[in-house]
């Protein structure tokens, strides 16, 4: 796939300074490497979120604000 893509001048000088300190050889290989590391960054994030959604859930579990289920249970509600 080829793509054409204006950054702006910040971004072409991020770029060429990251070419000329040798991390990379190309404009290709610094966007590639910065959507890299972007994607890993998103994957992290959304393991947070999740980790946070259930010390949530365990905090309303604790308190008993929220009645736990048994396996039979849910198999029997979501015809399992």
């Amino acid at each position: 796939m080829t793509l054409n893509v204006n950054l702006g001048s910040p971004y072409e000088a991020i770029i060429k300074k990251m070419i000329e300190k040798g991390y990379a050889a190309s404009q290709t290989e610094v966007i590639r490497q910065a959507l890299t590391v972007y994607g890993r960054y998103v994957d992290e994030e959304e393991v947070k979120l999740v980790g946070k959604g259930i010390e949530s859930e365990m905090r309303e579990i604790r308190g008993r604000r929220t009645r736990t289920k048994s396996l039979a249970e849910l198999k029997k509600k979501y015809k399992l």
